[in-house]
C-alpha cells in the first residue's frame, strides 16, 4: 500500500502511511534539456509515476520578482549609484599625458666631452596618476637605453605629496630620483587635456644639442665631377705589364731588426703596388713569400681629425688626394710604403724601357748595395782552470749547450783491455812520502791514465786509488794544442807530473816490453833501447823477446833493433 499524507494533518511523524516493502528511494527525474533549455520531463508510456507538480507562476507575478530589490534583515537598505557615475579608471582608460624633456649628466673621465645631453619621454598615466620616464634609443651611443625610470607614483616633496598633472607644465623642472628633467614640450593630446582644464601653457623650449655628438657628426659629402679617364683601355692595354724594382728594407731601428731585401711590384692594369719578401737558404724566417698584400697606396691625404678611428677603419677614397704612381717609384731613392722605407737600388729590363719610353728617363742606374765582409771576431779561449778534462771544459766555451768530445770507436775497439803498468815513487821534499810505492796504469785503449798506491802495513798511510782514470796533460802543453803523456814519455828515470806531484818511473811489467817490441816503427829507438836495458839483466842467459813466445829481434836489420 504507498503511502499517502492525510490532508488536515501536520506533516509530522504518526501523520503519514508508508509502505513497509519499498527499498527504492531515489528521487525520479523531472528535468530536462530541449535545445538549450531546461523544462519539466513528460511522462513516459509504461511508467506509472506521476510528475511532481509545481506552482505556476503568472507572467505578472515573474516581473514583479524581477524588479523587487532585496531587503536587509538588519539596518537600512543602501541606495543604487545613479547610472551617470563613472568610475577614474573608466573615465582616464588608456589616456596618458607625454612631455618631451631632457637632463645633462655630467662625464668626469672624458677628455673629448664634460657633460652629455640625454633625451627622455615623461609619461603621465591619468587613471592611477604614475610617471615613467622613457629614454628614446640612439645609434652607436653605447648607453644602455629604453625604459629609464619604471611606472609608479613619484614624491614631490619630503612631506610625502605626489606629483600631480597639475604639477606638471612646459618649461619647468621636476626631479626624480636625484635626476632633474627640464620639461621642453608636449604632444597635442596633452596640451588639449591641460588646456581643458584651465591650465596655461608656458612657451615650447628647444633641447641643446650634445656637444660630442656634433662633434663626431660627419660632414656633408662633396661631389665630385668624375674624370674622363678611361679605366677599360687601361685594363685592354696595360694588362699583365708589372714594374718590378728591386729593394731593400732596412729595419735595423726596431729590435733584432736588419736590412731584408724586398721585391716591389706595380701593377700598371690597376696602379697597386704589391710588395714580396725575398728568402734566401737558412735565413732563420718563415717562407711567407707575400709582405704586403696587392692594393693601392695613399701618397697624400686630407687632415684628418684626431678621433678618426685609423686602427679600425681603413682610409676609403674620399680621404685620399694622391696615389702612389710609376712616377715615385726611382731607381736610387727611397720610398715609404705604410711607414716603412724601401731603397730601390735597381729594376729590370722591361722597367728601364717603360721609363724610358713613358716618363723620359733615359737611364736607371742600379746602385751598390753590397755590405762589406765582416772582419771575423776571433775566438779567446780562457785558461784552463784544473777542473775536469780539458775537452770538456773546452765544450763549454765552443757552444751553449757542451756536447761531450768525440772518442776514437776504432781505436778502443782494437786496443780493449789492454793496460801498461808501470811502478814509479813520489818525488817529495817530505820526509813521510819517503817509501810510497805506485802503481801507474795506462790504458791503451783511450790514452787515459790512473794510479793506485798498494797499502802498506805500519806505514801510517792510507792506500788505495791515489788518480781516478783520466787524461795527464803535460806540463808545457796549452789550450789550443793539448799534449797528453803517452807510452812514449813513460821510460825508465822520467819523471810524470800529476797536477803538481811528481812520479819518477823505476819499473814496468814484462808487457810493456813486447807491447813497445811489437810497434816499434810508433816509437822511438831510444825507448827501445831504455827498456831492452831494463829488462836484460833480469832475463838471464835468455834472448830478449823469448819469454813471451815471440821471436828475438834480428840483430843484422837496421833501425832500432841494429842501435841496440
Amino acid at each position: 500500500m504507498a503511502s499517502h499524507p492525510v490532508h488536515g494533518l501536520p506533516f509530522l511523524p504518526g501523520n503519514t502511511y508508508r509502505d513497509p516493502t519499498k527499498s527504492a528511494f531515489q528521487r525520479s527525474q523531472t528535468l530536462t534539456y530541449c535545445k538549450g533549455f531546461s523544462r519539466p520531463l513528460l511522462p513516459t508510456v509504461g511508467i506509472g509515476r506521476d510528475p511532481i507538480t509545481v506552482n505556476q507562476l503568472s507572467q505578472a507575478e515573474l516581473d514583479e520578482l524581477a524588479n523587487k530589490r532585496p531587503t536587509l534583515t538588519y539596518g537600512q537598505v543602501r541606495q543604487a549609484p545613479p547610472s551617470s557615475f563613472i568610475p577614474v579608471y573608466v573615465a582616464f582608460d588608456k589616456k596618458v599625458l607625454r612631455f618631451d624633456a631632457y637632463f645633462k649628466e655630467t662625464v668626469p673621465i672624458s677628455q673629448d666631452e664634460h657633460y652629455r645631453v640625454r633625451r627622455v619621454s615623461v609619461y603621465y598615466y591619468l587613471e592611477d596618476d604614475t610617471i615613467s620616464v622613457v629614454e628614446p634609443p640612439v645609434g652607436n651611443s653605447a648607453i644602455p637605453q629604453g625604459t629609464f625610470i619604471k611606472r609608479q607614483r613619484h614624491p614631490k616633496n619630503d612631506s610625502g605629496d605626489h606629483y600631480h598633472w597639475k604639477d606638471l607644465n612646459v618649461g619647468i623642472n621636476i626631479t626624480l630620483y636625484g635626476r632633474t628633467l627640464r620639461i621642453v614640450s608636449c604632444d597635442k593630446f596633452t596640451q588639449d587635456f591641460l588646456e581643458s582644464e584651465g591650465l596655461e601653457l608656458n612657451i615650447p623650449e628647444e633641447i641643446p644639442p650634445d656637444p660630442y655628438t656634433e662633434f663626431r657628426r660627419e660632414p656633408d659629402r662633396t661631389y665630385i665631377t668624375p674624370s674622363d679617364f678611361d679605366k677599360l683601355k687601361q685594363y685592354l692595354t696595360m694588362d699583365r705589364k708589372v714594374l718590378r724594382f728591386f729593394s731593400l728594407w732596412d729595419d735595423s731601428d726596431s729590435m733584432f731588426g736588419e736590412t731584408r731585401p724586398v721585391i716591389i711590384h706595380y701593377y700598371l692594369v690597376d696602379d697597386t703596388v704589391e710588395v714580396r719578401e725575398v728568402h734566401e737558404r737558412n735565413d732563420g724566417r718563415d717562407p711567407f713569400p707575400v709582405l704586403m698584400k696587392r692594393q693601392r697606396l695613399p701618397k697624400s691625404m686630407k687632415d684628418l681629425r684626431d678621433t678618426f678611428p685609423k686602427c679600425v677603419l681603413e682610409i676609403s677614397a674620399r680621404e685620399v688626394t694622391e696615389w702612389y704612381s710609376p712616377r715615385d717609384f726611382i731607381v736610387g731613392h727611397h720610398v715609404t710604403i705604410l711607414g716603412r722605407k724601401f731603397f730601390l737600388y735597381d729594376c729590370d729590363a722591361y722597367t728601364k724601357d717603360f721609363y724610358k719610353e713613358k716618363l723620359g728617363i733615359q737611364e736607371l742606374k742600379p746602385a751598390d748595395v753590397k755590405k762589406p765582409k765582416e772582419e771575423e771576431v776571433k775566438q779567446e779561449i780562457p785558461p784552463y782552470n784544473g777542473f775536469g778534462l780539458l775537452e770538456d771544459s773546452l765544450q763549454n766555451c765552443l757552444t751553449l749547450v757542451p756536447k761531450p768530445p768525440k772518442k776514437d770507436v776504432i781505436k778502443m775497439l782494437e786496443n780493449d783491455h789492454k793496460v801498461l803498468r808501470y811502478a814509479a815513487t813520489l818525488e817529495s821534499m817530505n820526509p813521510e812520502d819517503k817509501g810510497r810505492r805506485f802503481i801507474l796504469s795506462y790504458y791503451l785503449s783511450d790514452d787515459t791514465i790512473s794510479i793506485f798506491e798498494p797499502q802498506i802495513r805500519n806505514s801510517g798511510i792510507i792506500g788505495g786509488k791515489f788518480l781516478e782514470r783520466s787524461k795527464i796533460p803535460k806540463p808545457d802543453s796549452s789550450i789550443d794544442n793539448p799534449s797528453y803523456y803517452g807510452p812514449a814519455d813513460l821510460t825508465i828515470g822520467a819523471v810524470v807530473e800529476v797536477f803538481r806531484y811528481r812520479f819518477i818511473i823505476m819499473d814496468a811489467d814484462l808487457y810493456v816490453l813486447n807491447y813497445i817490441t811489437s810497434h816499434k816503427h810508433q816509437f822511438p829507438c831510444e825507448v827501445l833501447s831504455s827498456w831492452k836495458k831494463h829488462f836484460q839483466p833480469q832475463e838471464g842467459d835468455r834472448e830478449p823477446g823469448r819469454s813471451d813466445g815471440q821471436e828475438a829481434p834480428d840483430e843484422s836489420a837496421g833501425g832500432c833493433d841494429a842501435a841496440v
